[in-house]
């Protein structure tokens, strides 16, 4: 039997992203996501608006990146998966279901940076070979960050090339920096 868990979000933040380490060195960054569905109500023909709270954990550059740049009130889009944890509190069982990141968008342009692809900038950790960071599509609002390795030459931004600058940019993580 086959089995998925596969979460995707795009709502505001309801609070500034809070970052801390674990014991073992890794970075977690916790944030509250506030996602909204509007509906008509038949009977009435009155609109509706609901809201789910979700909360986000984000691990490494992931959360890194998050934390850096989003601020409460921002927009942003999540790929990633459910979290169920159960804990004990004063004699109760508790429980809480929460969604890890993976994957994300700045969707909003406050902020952003560079020439960002349609809708805002993105996130990934896809690798190939060694090399600079390839960033940005075209379009409009927002801008990108990612870990993806281009090949060795030029760096393309905005979708278009720009030569490589002279060295590797203190930016950019190295192999050492991504926790897996």
């Amino acid at each position: 039997m086959a089995n998925l868990n596969k979460v995707l979000l795009i709502g505001r933040l309801t609070r500034d992203p809070e970052s801390r380490t674990t014991p073992g060195g890794a970075t977690v960054v916790a944030l509250g996501l506030a996602v909204n569905r509007t509906y008509t109500r038949r009977d009435s023909g009155e609109k509706v608006e609901e809201t789910c709270f979700v909360d986000v954990e984000a691990w490494g550059r992931t959360g890194e990146t998050i934390a850096r740049y989003m601020k409460k009130g921002r927009q942003i889009f999540i790929e990633g998966r459910l979290k169920f944890d159960t804990w004990e509190r004063d004699g109760q069982r508790r429980s809480k279901l929460s969604v890890t990141a993976e994957n994300f968008q700045f969707i909003d342009s406050q902020g952003g940076g560079g020439g960002g692809g349609g809708g805002g900038g993105s996130y990934s950790q896809e690798r190939a070979p060694q090399g600079d960071v390839q960033q940005g599509g075209g379009g409009g609002g927002g801008g990108s960050y990612s870990q993806e390795r281009a090949p060795q030459g030029d760096v393309q931004q905005g979708g278009v090339q720009q030569p490589a600058p002279a060295g590797p940019p203190n930016d950019y993580p190295s192999d050492d920096d991504i926790p897996f």
